[in-house]
């Protein structure tokens, strides 16, 4: 296990690497920041200087050699637009990411598997057929015209809930957080059903399909000719054997919701590093978009790092080795 580790954590100082390079010459292909973060009526004088001062007037390669040894140091550059650290910018808006992206996840957990369970231990009734057309409203309709239905519908239509913003946050060891207040939690039911829904359809037919191989096997047999009701039957035996193939693929799905967060957190005005992103790519604030991007590309690592770790615990069978 800690060699598969330690060799993992080498991999993914290559990807990040790698990353950094495709991502900077990426970036740095995108216009000219000089031309939006400077006033039309600056003299030449006062244009040559801010670029100066920015750090534009120097050739590709240097840009980019300074970046990364100022990153090997945990410096990725400072914003043009705040004037700030753009590392510092990402954390401070990022805690709002993650709770949305956590309560959207438990949602789709949360409904998804009872769904699944239940459209798979009836499959081929009038249940199990209306569930399973639901998961397909979910796979098929665009996150962008969701958000704006729910809009609609709840906030327009029905006035129930707010259309955007975060509401009101209670600090917790010095980290703002939307859980501890009826305002905070309204605002936050909307933005997260909306990015649940992707995840809410896949995690039902993961299940479905799980229970539908399951039930069927000789070890399931097994069990009910010992006696065991269907209710321990389905929870102990077969809940614990679908988990393995939902807890693999929503764990990979969770750095997907960190990463494209960014159409609901800009529909809802959620102030999180999604809308962040955006905002820097519309003013070509390159230090913050380069930033944003490796902090994504390590979380991706890390979950999937976690992933592998919980597939060997929940499968006694798969172990990860040190001879790996």
């Amino acid at each position: 296990m800690t060699v598969f580790i330690l060799r993992r954590l080498l991999q993914s100082v290559g990807v990040l690497f790698a990353t950094s390079i495709i991502v900077f010459l990426g970036v740095f292909a995108i216009g000219n920041p000089a031309d939006i973060l400077i006033a039309a009526d600056a003299t030449q004088a006062e244009r040559q200087a801010a670029i100066v001062s920015l750090g534009l007037d120097r050739p590709l390669l240097e840009q980019y050699w300074i970046f990364l040894s100022n990153a090997l140091q945990g410096d990725l550059g400072r914003s043009f637009v705040f004037n700030q650290p753009a590392i510092g910018l990402i954390l401070a808006r990022l805690p709002a990411t993650l709770e949305l992206a956590f309560v959207a996840l438990f949602i789709a957990l949360a409904a998804g598997i009872p769904l699944g369970l239940i459209a798979g231990l009836k499959p081929q009734t009038i249940v199990d057929e209306t569930i399973m057309t639901g998961s397909i409203l979910g796979f098929s309709l665009p996150n962008f015209w969701q958000g704006m239905m729910l809009i609609m519908i709840f906030s327009v239509w029905l006035g129930w809930l707010p259309a955007g913003g975060r509401g009101e946050t209670v600090q917790v060891l010095g980290i703002s957080t939307s859980l501890l207040s009826w305002d905070g939690i309204a605002h936050l039911i909307l933005p997260a059903t909306n990015l649940a829904l992707f995840n809410l359809a896949l995690v039902i037919r993961l299940t479905r399909t799980g229970v539908r191989e399951i039930m069927p096997l000789d070890f399931i047999k097994f069990a009910r000719a010992k006696g065991l009701t269907e209710r321990r039957i389905v929870l102990v035996h077969v809940l614990k054997n679908i988990m393995i193939p939902v807890v693999t693929v929503v764990g990979m799905e969770f750095g997907s919701i960190i990463a494209f967060a960014v159409v609901t957190e800009t529909i809802f005005s959620w102030p999180g590093i999604g809308k962040l992103l955006i905002d820097s790519i519309m003013l070509l604030d390159r230090p913050v978009v380069v930033s944003y991007l490796l902090v994504v590309v390590f979380m991706f690592i890390v979950i999937n790092l976690l992933v592998d770790i919980a597939y060997s615990l929940l499968d006694p069978r798969i172990r990860l080795r040190d001879s790996q």
